[in-house]
């Protein structure tokens, strides 16, 4: 059996979908998966599956919550040793006041959108983008224009945030 984390985007921030991560981790169970887990309120639920194929996953846990909750919420599933070298690649090693996020993506994005992503480096900002992942350092939060959108607009790819020490407590937890 293959252990997984599935990233749920946009729920429990901005107070749109809001689930009690009680009531998600049952709902996971009622699918048929297994040793199901989850990691503070952003929507990270580890568990276990035979299903080999991430995309398989997505699509059935998807329809599943969108039975459930009238709407669709998109989500993200890696594999335990996926999530490992997400964070072991991650180029940025924040100091201070400095915060360092990986956007967790649906797919590589076009070169030519990550040429336009890198042309947004500033003082406040840096940005690199690894296969289906973006890593992105905010070095000044007042000046900062990243946020969940923009990388998606700019890259023309749907994702999900989480802060690199939420992906390194996951990683560290579940490997």
């Amino acid at each position: 059996m293959q252990k997984y984390i599935a990233f749920l985007r946009a729920i429990n921030v901005g107070g749109t979908t809001i689930i009690k991560m009680t009531d998600l981790k049952q709902m996971f169970e009622s699918f048929g998966l297994e040793n199901v887990e989850t990691y503070i309120q952003t929507g990270n639920v580890i568990f276990g599956s035979q299903e080999s194929d991430t995309s398989v996953l997505e699509e059935q846990i998807e329809r599943q919550l969108e039975i459930a909750y009238g709407k669709r919420i998109q989500l993200f599933v890696r594999t335990i040793p996926e999530v490992v070298k997400m964070v072991a690649k991650c180029p940025f090693q924040p100091q201070g006041e400095e915060t360092a996020y990986i956007a967790i993506l649906q797919s590589k994005p076009a070169r030519k959108n990550v040429d336009q992503l890198m042309s947004f480096r500033s003082q406040a900002d840096d940005f690199s983008v690894i296969g289906k992942d973006a890593y992105i350092l905010r070095r000044d939060r007042e000046k900062s224009i990243f946020s969940n959108n923009f990388v998606e607009k700019i890259l023309d790819v749907p994702g999900t945030t989480r802060n690199l020490t939420t992906m390194k407590k996951l990683a560290e937890k579940y490997q």
